[in-house]
């Protein structure tokens, strides 16, 4: 019955939205996508008449005063997800909010401190963990198939083509960084997700924008010692010289190893390597569109039953703060050592 369903607010209606999270949870059986705000008020009007929501606001404290929105999507540029995510979980709501979480550790943690205090939902959209083919590769890690995975290596390379959508993402103010922050994040994300989430106690990096003059870096690249002694690299780039894009993640284990798109795991049994790559059932565009029908399910989800989402806040602290040392060793040109 429609009375029963989770009642949803958006704020932002940019290509995220159109693309991904309004489509998918309009056709959501158990969510009702009841308003939406973007400061751009004949874009909300559009949206709104377009997909028959109900409601549109162009300013976001004027839709959180909706008692019956019991959660918030917020898809907005990164300078806004703190106060906008404070704002909406002061108001009661829980909270999805797109990547990166938010322009750096700081501001995140005050995120995670207020939802904490409100008893709310925090959720940060890393759609690459919810992959088929990412989730498949994670029941091998964690039956500990791999045995212990001691080297991650993972990246997301674009060509140069890919420069013409680049907007708000190239103004730092805005996005808290360049290519690190958009692509990196969420190789980041999946890499230490994949590997048991372990914390990092180094970060070595170099950043560029020796092609595009971004004022941002159009290029990055990384390499983390973890906790227990494993290391994750991270590369990714805007400004590819190539024909294709590279998207990537390898592991090494002490009696397998695996490699992510295409999706490939082997292991060693009886002194022999073999091949235990289950049978692929997706085509890499579903992979991609499904992982948002995916998160976006698991959020409502946990809404219904109350648990604490993957992707959660508070785990996303850590991505946050090697992010923020990323960019100070690339500044310093030294190794950052965390605690």
């Amino acid at each position: 019955m429609a009375q029963d369903k989770l009642k949803i607010g958006i704020i932002g209606t940019g290509g995220i939205a159109q693309i991904a999270h309004i489509p998918i949870w309009m056709q959501m059986e158990n969510v009702d996508l009841v308003a939406i705000c973007d400061r751009n008020k004949n874009r909300a009007k559009w949206i709104a008449e377009k997909y028959g929501i109900g409601r549109y606001f162009e300013r976001a404290e004027e839709m959180l005063k909706i008692d019956e929105i019991v959660a918030v999507d917020i898809c907005t540029p990164t300078q806004s997800h703190m106060p906008l995510a404070i704002s909406a979980i002061s108001a009661g709501k829980h909270v999805l909010v797109e990547k990166p979480m938010a322009r750096n550790y700081e501001e995140s943690v005050k995120m995670v401190d207020c939802a904490r205090e409100h008893q709310r939902i925090l959720m940060v959209a890393m759609n690459v963990r919810f992959r088929q083919d990412a989730m498949t590769l994670k029941t091998f890690t964690q039956r500990g198939e791999l045995g212990e995975i001691f080297y991650g290596k993972t990246g997301w390379l674009r060509t140069k083509e890919s420069l013409v959508h680049r907007t708000w993402l190239s103004e730092k103010e805005v996005s808290g960084g360049g290519v690190f922050m958009d692509l990196g994040i969420q190789m980041l994300d999946v890499g230490l997700w994949l590997m048991g989430n372990p914390h990092a106690v180094s970060v070595s990096a170099t950043t560029y924008n020796k092609i595009s003059q971004l004022p941002v870096e159009d290029s990055a690249a990384a390499f983390i010692r973890l906790s227990e002694g494993s290391t994750l690299t991270v590369e990714v780039s805007w400004t590819l010289l190539s024909e294709k894009d590279f998207f990537y993640t390898n592991l090494f284990g002490t009696r397998g190893g695996a490699l992510l798109n295409p999706l490939r795991v082997h292991r060693e049994l009886h002194g022999n390597l073999v091949n235990v790559t289950p049978p692929r059932e997706e085509t890499p565009e579903n992979l991609y569109k499904k992982s948002y029908q995916n998160e976006l399910r698991h959020f409502a989800d946990c809404l219904l039953s109350g648990e604490t989402p993957s992707s959660s806040g508070e785990e996303n602290l850590e991505r946050m703060r090697i992010a923020d040392a990323v960019y100070e060793s690339a500044r310093s040109g030294r190794e950052v050592l965390l605690k």
